[in-house]
């Protein structure tokens, strides 16, 4: 037997050994399935691929660190939580009435406790989040905790890092969370200005090697300012030049939240725990950091859904499908990635044919072109139930929004994606209020004067040049 047969069944064995890992390990078949297509038809690379980005080394590593030590504190917390939880319950709010079966589930499988009494604000595109976040920051009076994302030096971060270095100088606890992939422009001199200023800066799971680094597939990609334990800032605007939206520079459309109240404690909760995770530091679940206010700020009540790699299951996208089987009349829904996965998109044709009026606003283009063909490869079922697709031409749409009757509102920063719902670390906002619902209605239909509807017809009959490409990048989508 040559050396050449010798090595080719070498490496049939190996493969053979390598998707049946695979299969043990991938929980879901379209990751699967896009993992042993790459393994099998890119030789050597394909497997290199999948052990650099398609194994979770770290679930259980991540699970055990960001367990808070502190038990008592923690008790103490899942009291008040609970404690508020029963008061929104006993409010009768309809859209929580009506809802009440996904709030049960986000209660019981995310520990993401009701709060009411909050006074929320949406704040759309970055022209109008910026100026409400550097006025809240000074006006800190205790503490700030920032993470992103994505946060570079221009001139909004530049602005921000002022103010935190004043406020270090007041004698405030400053605390500075970054995911070392996604703001990895701060990650040198930028930080060092921070941490010699006397702000506490650490990178959340930092990147040795970004070409080939597992870790990339688990970045944190939340977008979260709490200030005092009492304000706090969510949603999908990074902090960055381009979200200011200056004439002659691409628009990019997007929307965050303000809360005020008692919808802020989980946020510092997740805040904290993912400090402890990337400072190897232990931030106690003190009093001070958590609102304690019983007087109401407002009137609406908010719920915070975080998800991600260490979680059991993919809590953010059984919140969605949740969200869709209880819609009733209108489900409006903004994402700038839109790779659905069957569950998802099962329960949106489902819900198109019992009679509900779904639109979906996605972009254009997006800032991928495989992430845009594979997007596409999925509008044809979605029109063929009845639901609308529209194609925003203003510029970027990177807003991800739900509106659920004009009853529910949900902004965040997961996508309508594999990697949102699986891998990165994330968190939504559900808002169960009537008036801020139909303040986000308004501003979707405001969003579709700038769009593209797609006409079901042309677009079933594009030509096979135009839809394969879409095709085969739908049998990756697992892996985008």
């Amino acid at each position: 037997m040559s050396w050449i047969t010798i090595g080719v069944i070498v490496y049939f064995l190996a493969i053979v050994g390598v998707c049946v890992r695979i299969i043990y390990d991938t929980r879901t078949v379209d990751k699967a399935l896009a993992y042993i297509l790459v393994v099998l038809f890119v030789p050597i690379l394909g497997v290199a691929i999948y052990f650099s980005f398609g194994i979770n080394y770290r679930q259980e590593k991540l699970y055990s660190k960001k367990i808070v030590k502190d038990k008592a504190a923690l008790a103490d917390l899942r009291r008040r939580m609970t404690f508020e939880t029963e008061k929104a319950w006993i409010s009768n709010e309809p859209a929580i009435q009506k809802h009440k079966k996904l709030a049960l589930y986000l209660l019981n499988d995310g520990m993401s406790p009701l709060s009411a009494g909050n006074k929320v604000q949406l704040l759309i595109n970055g022209e109008n989040k910026f100026p409400a976040v550097l006025t809240a920051l000074k006006n800190a009076k205790n503490h700030i905790h920032i993470q992103y994302y994505i946060f570079e030096d221009g001139e909004i971060g530049s602005q921000i890092k002022d103010i935190l270095v004043e406020k270090v100088k007041e004698g405030l606890e400053v605390r500075f969370i970054y995911d070392d992939f996604g703001s990895s422009s701060i990650r040198k001199e930028f930080v060092a200005e921070l941490t010699e200023a006397g702000i506490q800066a650490f990178p959340f799971y930092k990147v040795h090697f970004i070409l080939l680094a597992n870790r990339v597939n688990y970045r944190n990609h939340r977008k979260m300012i709490v200030i005092d334990g009492e304000i706090a800032f969510t949603g999908g605007i990074n902090v960055s030049d381009r979200y200011i939206n200056k004439p002659g520079q691409l628009f990019w459309r997007d929307t965050d939240v303000m809360i005020q109240g008692p919808g802020v404690n989980y946020l510092q909760y997740l805040f904290i725990c993912d400090w402890n995770f990337c400072s190897g530091k232990q931030l106690v679940l003190e009093a001070g950091y958590f609102c304690n206010d019983v007087s109401p700020e407002g009137d609406a009540t908010v719920q915070i859904v975080a998800s991600g790699p260490d979680s059991d299951l993919p809590t953010l996208m059984y919140s969605m499908i949740e969200t869709i089987n209880l819609a009733e009349k209108e489900l409006l829904i903004t994402t700038p990635y839109f790779i659905p996965g069957r569950g998802v998109l099962d329960a949106l044709q489902v819900a198109s044919r019992s009679g509900v009026l779904i639109k979906l606003l996605v972009p254009d283009r997006s800032d991928s072109w495989l992430v845009n063909a594979a997007a596409r490869s999925y509008y044809a079922e979605l029109l063929e139930s009845g639901a609308e697709v529209y194609l925003y031409q203003k510029g970027f749409v990177h807003a991800k929004t739900l509106v659920s009757d004009g009853e529910l509102a949900i902004v965040g920063t997961a996508n309508m994606d594999h990697r949102s719902f699986e891998l990165n670390f994330e968190v939504n906002a559900m808002i169960y209020d009537k008036a801020i619902a139909q303040e986000l209605r308004s501003v979707f239909y405001q969003d579709i004067l700038d769009a593209k509807k797609i006409d079901p017809e042309k677009w079933k009959a594009r030509s096979v040049y135009r839809q394969m490409p879409e095709k085969v990048a739908r049998l990756f989508s697992g892996l985008i």
